[in-house]
């Protein structure tokens, strides 16, 4: 590690006059460095440091860093915009950096959540203007579809998660603006927020509307999102950065890890992508009451660095290609691509009880006689959002207590006669009908233990509105990578709430998140299988060879690591 100069504070003059401070690290010596570029939101001296190694550790490794408050944050001037100056301020910080003293002219980025994204969008304004290109980016845990990758699941509103952050974001913007009153009220509901908000329409959010995004987002305006996604930026531009991308089996933003790999990979540029046990914080391998091993302990600075000496230095990178982690193998699995995968089909039966108790309900790999099993929602006692990425708190978590609940719709499989290995996103079809306009329906895939424990593995939500048509519905649940033991079960667990994750679907057909809580009707769903209704669960299976050539992969990346 090389010793660093004093950190120098920057005033960076934007197009519009406005000035963002910066500031810089860099190490001692006359030799030039590549630079690489954060841009955040929650003030320089974070650094993204919930969950990267410091700045310090960075330019320590042979670079200069260069961090900034976007507008309207931290020391910089202006107004903060959600995402809206990032393009034009992220590309012209990006040509700035070029120019700065102790670089080689060599510039690229970093970050993760926001910091991300506006990677996304900085690319997306030197396209536009000329300007100086990333030479690779390393973006950790961001959507590439702002609506729905973030705001947005299979069209219900992120309740908990949005409210949370939108009243963090306004607490500062509140403070900048010398209202400190507004600033403290908005802190002080923090904590009601967190142990979960009644209805979407949170008084204090209203009473602090000129400072929070919040009712943008309530409002759903495609234009809107149009504006500010990475998705929509980027559409028809030229991607051939190298990029590596960094996710969290539990991340909020999953989906917009593997869409933005799978864009960008279609560019022919380097492509890498690494998929942690992690939520979108913190990085440690305790995930919920799950340890994930000394593999998931290291974090992901080390490979950071190795992809920036790859791309910017031409040294060899000893990673693999793409890495996902194995929660219960507890190791990183490598390959030279994403790994394909055979559907098992597994369909859903029982006896008419399957929410009565959790015994009643099965999946088997052949469909069974015809059935009906009824869910009664009651809005007033909604079924709750259990670990995972929307869960209080998040992870991998035991849900064998709420699957008992008679809201919940339970089928397990028999124990696995051999361990089975899931990679891929699994898809659900329900025959499902309600006696209301609409309902909400939540599921989960979770591996039974023979000792009790349904551990949550993955699951997926979907808001919907009745049509009459007879279709299934579909629900595509995140991706995961992940082995099932032998003499483990399958289980699938479907809700018709996951609050407050989101908000209860009051039944009347009006969207939930702008239902009171007087709104709210009792709300019977009848869900159908066997012959004739085929509900069923496909899950991505790993072929045996796949597998094989996976244990390779993973022998020579503990050799590398260790």
């Amino acid at each position: 590690m090389q010793a660093l100069r004093p950190v120098e504070t920057l005033r960076m003059r934007m197009a519009d006059g406005v000035h963002l401070a910066a500031d810089v690290y860099r190490p001692v010596g006359p030799e030039r460095y590549p630079v690489l570029v954060m841009r955040l939101p929650y003030g320089r001296k974070v650094a993204s440091t919930v969950v990267l190694a410091h700045p310090a550790w960075y330019a320590a490794q042979g670079y200069v860093v260069l961090v900034q408050d976007v507008r309207g944050r931290g020391d910089s001037e202006g107004v903060f915009r959600i995402l809206e100056d990032d393009v034009a301020d992220g590309a012209q910080t990006l040509s700035l950096a070029a120019d700065l003293a102790g670089g080689n002219g060599m510039v690229a980025s970093y970050g993760f959540s926001y910091h991300g994204m506006n990677q996304f969008l900085a690319l997306a304004g030197a396209r536009k203007s000329g300007g100086k290109l990333p030479d690779a980016m390393a973006i950790a845990m961001a959507a590439f579809d702002v609506r729905n990758h973030w705001a947005f699941e299979g069209d219900g509103f992120r309740l908990q998660s949005n409210q949370m952050w939108a009243c963090q974001m306004a607490v500062e913007n509140a403070r900048l603006a010398g209202d400190l009153d507004a600033a403290h009220m908005l802190h002080a509901a923090l904590p009601s927020l967190h142990s979960g908000a009644v209805s979407a329409r949170s008084d204090v959010l209203e009473q602090a509307a000129r400072y929070t995004h919040y009712h943008d987002w309530l409002t759903d305006d495609p234009s809107y999102w149009r504006a500010r996604s990475p998705q929509s930026l980027l559409e028809g531009v030229t991607l051939d950065v190298p990029v590596l991308h960094v996710g969290g089996w539990n991340d909020i933003m999953l989906e917009g890890t593997f869409a933005a790999f799978e864009a960008f990979s279609a560019g022919g540029s380097l492509q890498r992508l690494s998929i942690g046990p992690w939520s979108h914080i913190p990085w440690g391998r305790q995930v919920g009451p799950v340890d994930a091993g000394a593999g998931a302990a290291d974090g992901i600075d080390r490979e950071i660095v190795a992809f920036f000496d790859e791309a910017l230095k031409g040294r060899d990178n000893p990673y693999p290609k793409v890495r996902l982690y194995d929660v219960v193998k507890k190791t990183w699995t490598g390959f030279e691509s994403l790994p394909t995968a055979e559907t098992l089909v597994l369909h859903l039966a029982s006896g008419g009880r399957a929410a009565a108790t959790s015994i009643d309900g099965t999946l088997t790999e052949k469909p069974a006689l015809a059935s009906a099993d009824y869910l009664v929602h009651d809005p007033w006692r909604p079924a709750p959002s259990v670990g995972l990425h929307l869960g209080t708190p998040p992870d991998f978590a035991d849900r064998a207590a709420i699957d008992d609940r008679a809201d919940v719709l339970v089928y397990t499989s028999d124990p696995l006669d051999r361990p089975l290995l899931l990679t891929g996103a699994a898809k659900v079809n329900l025959f499902v009908t309600a006696d209301r306009p609409s309902f909400d329906v939540d599921c989960t895939l979770s591996a039974l233990a023979p000792d009790g424990p349904a551990i949550s593995v993955t699951s997926g939500h979907k808001t919907v509105k009745m049509h009459g048509d007879g279709s299934a519905v579909l629900v595509t649940l995140r991706p995961m990578h992940v082995t099932v033991p032998a003499g483990y079960c399958l289980r699938l667990s479907i809700q018709a709430a996951s609050f407050p994750a989101f908000p209860v679907n009051p039944g009347t057909g009006a969207r939930p998140q702008d239902s009171a809580v007087t709104d709210r009707l009792v709300t019977t769903l009848v869900l159908r299988s066997g012959d004739g209704y085929h509900s069923t669960l496909r899950l991505p299976v790993m072929r045996q060879a796949d597998a094989k050539d996976r244990q390779s992969h993973t022998v020579e990346e503990n050799r590398h690591e260790h």
